[in-house]
């Protein structure tokens, strides 16, 4: 077993923290800001646009289970990466698709990655590769949010819900034994 991180963002943290939990070989995933310019930022803060970082997720996984291809793949396929700093109703550099390769495999993965995603969006994908830059995990509340709140929060059921459903069925093959398309 070879554990290595990936960062990436793709706009709001608890869709995509929701969405990495499912994949095989992932094993753990912590949602929280990277690309800014304030030391231990707050929710508050990020959301407000200023300080520069983007809602992001540390992901660990078992490369000897999946690859870091693989997790890219997942993330272009689980956002529309031709949208300039927004998803959707989120809107902001905070909610800019970016990959933060942690090393120059990396860096030249999500350069493959970019290439195969702009082949099929017509050359027009905005996601960046940005430096790896500090971590910050997002507060308490944040993690694991759509497990806590998925059946009762109006967001999670309209927005998170419809993307977790579509990637189950996407990707069946890279699911976590237990979980269902």
């Amino acid at each position: 077993m070879a554990k290595q991180v990936a960062v990436l963002a793709n706009g709001c943290f608890w869709c995509t923290e929701a969405v990495f939990l499912d994949v095989v070989g992932v094993e753990k995933v912590e949602s929280g800001y990277t690309g800014g310019d304030v030391i231990n930022p707050s929710y508050r803060q990020v959301c407000g646009g200023d300080t520069g970082h983007a809602e992001a997720v540390r992901i660990e996984f078992d490369d000897s289970a999946i690859s870091y291809d693989d997790l890219l793949d997942i993330f272009f396929a689980t956002h529309d990466p031709t949208q300039l700093n927004r998803q959707g109703n989120d809107i902001g550099t905070q909610y800019r698709s970016a990959i933060f390769p942690q090393d120059v495999g990396q860096r030249d993965a999500a350069l493959g990655a970019i290439e195969r995603a702009n082949a099929e969006h017509g050359g027009r994908v905005v996601t960046t590769i940005e430096e790896k830059a500090e971590w910050y995990p997002a507060e308490r509340e944040h993690h694991d949010y759509y497990a806590r709140n998925g059946s009762s929060n109006p967001y999670c059921m309209a927005i998170i819900s419809p993307k977790l459903r579509k990637f189950r069925k996407s990707f069946q093959d890279k699911l976590k034994n237990g979980v269902e398309a």
